[in-house]
């Protein structure tokens, strides 16, 4: 699992010095009896979601995490937000407090990726991760001769410098390939130097086309 934006999240009623290993599947439609398709990955007091999994006001639809609403950390617990700390500013969020159930008697809708500290205030692997899309809008802008370049995507490479992934990336190299959950296809790249891994994306998990591009 990778987070690209990542927002911190403690877990209060967790202890500071307690690590919990759980399974996770290498990729997503695994099947359950293949033991070689599970690692482990540490739950700890400190974990982080993606930033656009919560939003202070709840609404239809939506299954990321709210004051006072539950939802699953993938592979883990439940896990209730409590509080929220916002900077300076009071509109940033910060940080974000919850409990999590250890007897996973909550059933929320929303199940969200996460990663977490290894152990008390070590940070999760920092990585760079290059995300490519289509490089036009349409499928076809030759269609606009002389103004196609007015159809090119400017988001078709987006690069984030400071996701967070999972413990299983510590040991990739280049050219290894990896299913980042609700992200795509990745695979590291030859700009990688040690302790800072470079992963692109080859592949999307939709077809931004049938979108409009959007």
């Amino acid at each position: 699992m990778v987070v690209l934006n990542p927002l911190k999240v403690v877990i209060t009623n967790l202890e500071s010095d307690k690590v919990v290993e759980l399974n996770a599947k290498r990729w997503p439609d695994a099947q359950n009896d293949d033991l070689s398709a599970f690692y482990k990955v540490p739950f700890s007091r400190v974990v982080y979601i993606d930033q656009s999994d919560f939003r202070m006001k709840d609404s239809k639809g939506y299954y990321g995490l709210t004051p006072g609403k539950s939802v699953l950390l993938r592979y883990g617990f439940p896990i209730k937000c409590t509080n929220v700390v916002f900077a300076d500013d009071n509109e940033t969020v910060r940080e974000i407090h919850a409990e999590y159930d250890p007897e996973k008697k909550t059933k929320p809708k929303g199940v969200l990726h996460w990663v977490a500290e290894s152990s008390p205030g070590k940070e999760p692997i920092k990585i760079e991760v290059r995300l490519f899309e289509k490089l036009f809008n349409s499928e076809n802008p030759a269609k606009l001769n002389d103004k196609w370049l007015t159809d090119i995507n400017p988001n078709s490479k987006v690069v984030v410098s400071d996701a967070y992934g999972g413990s299983i990336l510590k040991d990739a190299v280049v050219g290894d390939r990896f299913q980042f959950e609700r992200l795509g296809y990745f695979a590291v790249d030859k700009d990688s130097e040690p302790g800072k891994l470079v992963f692109n994306r080859t592949v999307t998990l939709r077809d931004s086309y049938g979108k409009g591009g959007k």
